[in-house]
């Protein structure tokens, strides 16, 4: 019997991948359990369907996070820092307050743990960090530190 899984299943499938299986293990595991349904005619089309708006928004997706990799290249980045003098900060620079600061300076909302950060922060002065974007797309982002 074809069934077209509806969750990952260990030593079969993945989600959404379409198999052959015996009679009575369709029938009576993964039926009743809601693991799978019967590949009607039906269902293989409501798959593809699935897969195609998957590839689109998968395509979109990496399409924003090219736009947002290339605006970030061109950006110096200005974070005001408590200090104490001669060049020195109190504390450091997390990758909190970047993100924050780009949210506020050019409205890219950017998660914190996608921002790499080599070595801390702890002076005044320019830096560059790494902002992983997703699809395997990075850009570096200049950071320019000044004191308060």
């Amino acid at each position: 019997m074809k069934v077209i899984l509806l969750q990952d299943v260990k030593g079969k499938g993945k989600k959404g991948q379409m198999l052959e299986v015996s009679d009575g293990y369709a029938r009576n595991y993964m039926l009743p359990r809601k693991i799978a349904v019967e590949a009607t005619a039906d269902a293989v089309n409501t798959m593809r369907m699935n897969d195609k708006a998957a590839a689109e928004k998968a395509a979109k997706e990496r399409a924003e996070a090219v736009e947002i990799s290339k605006k970030l290249r061109e950006m110096t980045l200005v974070v005001m820092a408590k200090g104490g003098g001669a060049g020195r900060l109190f504390g450091s620079v997390t990758n909190q307050e970047i993100a924050d600061a780009l949210k506020a300076q050019s409205g890219i909302g950017l998660d914190k743990r996608k921002i790499v950060i080599a070595d801390p922060i702890k002076s005044v002065g320019t830096y560059t960090v790494q902002c992983k974007l997703g699809y395997e797309i990075t850009a570096p982002l200049t950071v320019k530190i000044q004191e308060n």
